[in-house]
């Protein structure tokens, strides 16, 4: 008997984000809206790390020196902020831009999500460090707090504390960082469906759902 049909598809799907992003921190949720509207599909998700800010010093900078710089004044970007506070409020979200005192830079955070691959869910320890930033305000530049996130996420915290301490996996991040933007990736949250399909921008569950089975040819193999 021919059950093709009901083989089930897999797909891989490359987020290239950046932790301090609000659209990437909307966009997560909303790629896990749409993996929960495609349970057919089998998805492994690989993060990939990307500097938003990438002229920001390692130990960060003073977050009212951020928004003068980037935006021009702090009241330009509480005007931006409204419309991104409501949309992540939208996906039970929540974004607290009053609370950020510092601006990171976050080739520790990704060095950290790395890292996890071997020990946790690298989902679950982006989720964390967001959460830290935009929810509670906290300084994704400080040692301290970074290793009580990987701790929180079942890491060993002195391991990650030698880490932390050395030059391990720097080049490899900022490598991956700069390949992104080389190869025209200017725009964050970035979706890369199966190698080959590119989507751009916190988009639907729905969309991102059509283009997992649009990718994984799950509408082929339900109409064989």
């Amino acid at each position: 008997m021919d059950d093709s049909s009901e083989t089930r598809a897999s797909i891989n799907i490359d987020v290239v984000s950046d932790v301090v992003c609000p659209w990437c921190y909307i966009g997560k949720r909303r790629l896990e809206a749409a993996i929960a509207l495609t349970p057919d599909v089998d998805v492994v998700i690989n993060w990939r790390p990307y500097f938003l800010n990438p002229w920001i010093p390692r130990e960060g900078i003073d977050r009212q020196t951020y928004l003068e710089t980037k935006f021009g004044s702090a009241d330009r970007y509480a005007v931006i902020a409204e419309r991104v506070v409501a949309a992540a409020a939208m996906e039970g979200l929540v974004y607290a831009p009053d609370k950020v005192s510092r601006q990171p830079n976050t080739l520790d955070c990704h060095r950290l999500i790395l890292w996890s691959r071997s020990a946790t869910d690298p989902g679950r320890m982006k989720q964390r460090l967001m959460d830290l930033y935009f929810a509670e305000g906290a300084d994704l530049s400080d040692a301290k707090v970074l290793i009580q996130a990987a701790v929180d996420c079942g890491m060993d915290g002195d391991l990650v504390r030698r880490l932390l301490a050395s030059d391990a996996d720097v080049d490899r991040i900022e490598g991956e960082a700069t390949s992104a933007k080389e190869a025209g990736i200017d725009g964050v949250p970035c979706f890369i469906f199966g190698s080959s399909v590119i989507v751009t921008g916190a988009q639907s569950p729905e969309y991102l759902a059509s283009a997992i089975e649009r990718t994984s040819g799950r509408h082929t193999r339900l109409r064989a």
